[in-house]
């Protein structure tokens, strides 16, 4: 511009020298033209910093924008585009096109995160009408626009639906259940059907659960109580067909509600099994059953009382307590103004006393058994005593070998006959120690009887023994004294008294009469106890004084 201006000044100059300016006025005019001049340019320098300044302006609303959308998107605000050292604009330009890939992202994660609040918006009033939920996150925080904050809504959306589909598998188990117990009460499906319309066909809000889950319960507790008396009903029929002996062909018609009498609630599921008229016939039932129970009961009494002397014959129990007991049995049962519940209460008493005797028995079982075996090795002792004395038992003959056969076992059985006692005794005490009482066999005590064997048994053998050292001294062998055979008599009467179940009162006046009376021999696993016996003269001693 310099030549140009140079040029303008001279032109200036010439003209001045034409029209004769005079130099003051010259300096004046070039002063005023410089003025005007730094004007313009000051002007347009302020219209240019000016327009910097808004350059800047929008750099930086831009790039406070762009942070802001990143934050907003879940990006890191410090990774925003970095000013190059160039132009304003050159930087605008830059941070442009980054500017607009943001507001894009931005957008359409307004418009997925805008999609499933709608969703949810919608689930929330099918399950829950009316109701003012809290309002989700995106609403709370509108910058919020995160992938986060997303992945929220879209999980509590899947809650709900899945907490859709659970409330539409209730409404389907509470309709089902519904018509099953109405099937097994015998109502008529009309009615639930109403029931269930009236609740809202595909309503599965919580008002129409809670209806349908009150009509469930309702019919459940009809069906508990129906079930209930319909149990204590059959539990009465089939005591009764017990006790009446009533024939199979007319249980068969009852069987199968007699198949209910221990299911459970879940396990009744056969249509009509709890209605009114099931119900009543079971009650017809046992209604005609209490008639026969009154005109039968006598013959009733009369089976029981057999069947508890028959437990008491089994288990060797002397029927004392069966005399006095049975004899108001017998007066009731026999008295024809006797009414149906003296005689119920009469069947009961048997009944209880019948399960008495059956766990006496069970007890005893253990010692009777062995009892039973003791009796049959007394039996074999009895018979090879009486074999020993045939004196032709030698003798050849017919069936000899079988004879000679059996005394050989019995000889062998006899000699463990002790061991056999002691063992019974053991267990006579153990059972006396454990039950609190005395063990009697037919009313007598078994372990006297028992120690009464024992004693005598001891004394035969000490006989023996004197009689076998009295031969070696004077030389006697076949001679026996007058003593040995009362023993052997007493033993005898003893043995066989046992075998036959008798009592242990016999008189031993042989064996006391040739005998200055024989100090009993207590057995050996007796000998350690500290139980009081009696001795000869009928004292109370204790055991150290047998010692």
């Amino acid at each position: 511009m310099e030549p140009r201006r140079e040029l303008l000044l001279r032109e200036l100059r010439d003209a001045w020298d034409e029209v004769g300016e005079a130099e003051e006025d010259r300096r004046e005019a070039l002063r005023a033209l410089e003025d005007d001049c730094l004007a313009v340019y000051r002007a347009k320098v302020a219209q240019v910093r000016q327009q910097g300044a808004r350059l800047r302006a929008e750099i930086a609303a831009a790039l406070a924008e762009l942070a802001a959308l990143r934050a907003a998107v879940g990006d890191d605000p410090r990774s925003a585009a970095q000013t190059s050292a160039g132009s304003l604009r050159e930087e605008l330009r830059a941070i442009a096109p980054e500017l607009e890939e943001v507001r894009q992202r931005r957008d359409e994660m307004c418009r997925q995160i805008a999609e499933v609040t709608e969703l949810i918006d919608r689930l929330r009033q099918e399950m829950r009408p009316g109701e003012r939920p809290p309002p989700p996150r995106v609403d709370a925080d509108p910058d919020d626009l995160t992938m986060n904050s997303l992945q929220e809504l879209r999980a509590h959306l899947r809650h709900l639906q899945s907490e859709k589909d659970n409330r539409i598998k209730k409404m389907a188990e509470l309709t089902s259940s519904l018509h099953a117990s109405s099937s097994v009460l015998g109502m008529d499906p009309q009615e639930i059907t109403t029931i269930v319309q009236e609740a809202g066909a595909g309503d599965i809000s919580d008002g129409a659960i809670a209806r349908l889950e009150s009509e469930a319960e309702r019919l459940r507790e009809a069906k508990r109580g129906r079930m209930q008396r319909l149990q204590d009903l059959v539990v009465a029929m089939l005591e009764l067909w017990s006790l009446m002996d009533t024939p199979p062909e007319e249980q068969s018609r009852f069987q199968g509600v007699a198949c209910n009498v221990a299911a459970s609630e879940d396990e009744i599921t056969e249509p009509d099994a709890l209605s009114a008229g099931a119900i009543g016939e079971v009650e017809a039932e046992v209604a005609r059953l209490e008639g026969l129970k009154g005109r039968r009961m006598k013959d009733l009494l009369a089976r029981k009382r057999g069947e508890l002397r028959e437990i008491r014959l089994r288990a060797r129990i002397v029927s004392a307590q069966e005399e006095e007991d049975g004899g108001s049995d017998e007066v009731v049962s026999d008295d024809g103004c006797a009414d149906a519940a003296e005689r119920s209460l009469v069947l009961e008493r048997l009944d209880a006393r019948i399960s008495e005797a059956r766990d006496e028995e069970f007890s005893r079982k253990e010692v009777l058994e062995r009892m039973e075996r003791w009796q049959a090795a007394l039996e074999e002792e009895s018979w090879l005593e009486e074999y020993n004395r045939d004196e032709n038992r030698y003798n050849v003959g017919k069936g000899m070998h079988l004879m000679l056969k059996r005394a050989e076992k019995a000889r062998t059985l006899v000699n463990k006959m002790p061991a056999m006692a002691e063992a019974l005794m053991a267990k006579v005490v153990a059972w006396e120690e454990d039950r609190g009482t005395k063990f009697l066999y037919d009313g007598e005590g078994l372990l006297d009887m028992l120690e009464e064997y024992d004693n005598t048994r001891k004394e035969k053998e000490q006989e023996k023994k004197r009689q076998r050292d009295q031969r070696r001294l004077q030389g006697q062998s076949t001679v026996e004294s007058p003593v040995a055979r009362a023993l052997q008599k007493n033993l005898k009467n003893v043995t066989r008294t046992l075998s036959m179940g008798g009592s242990k009162k016999m008189i031993v006046s042989a064996s006391s009469s040739s005998l200055s009376s024989p100090r009993p021999i207590t057995p050996s696993y007796l000998k350690s106890s500290s139980s009081p016996r009696r001795s000869d003269d009928g004292q109370m001693v204790s055991q150290d004084s047998f010692e």
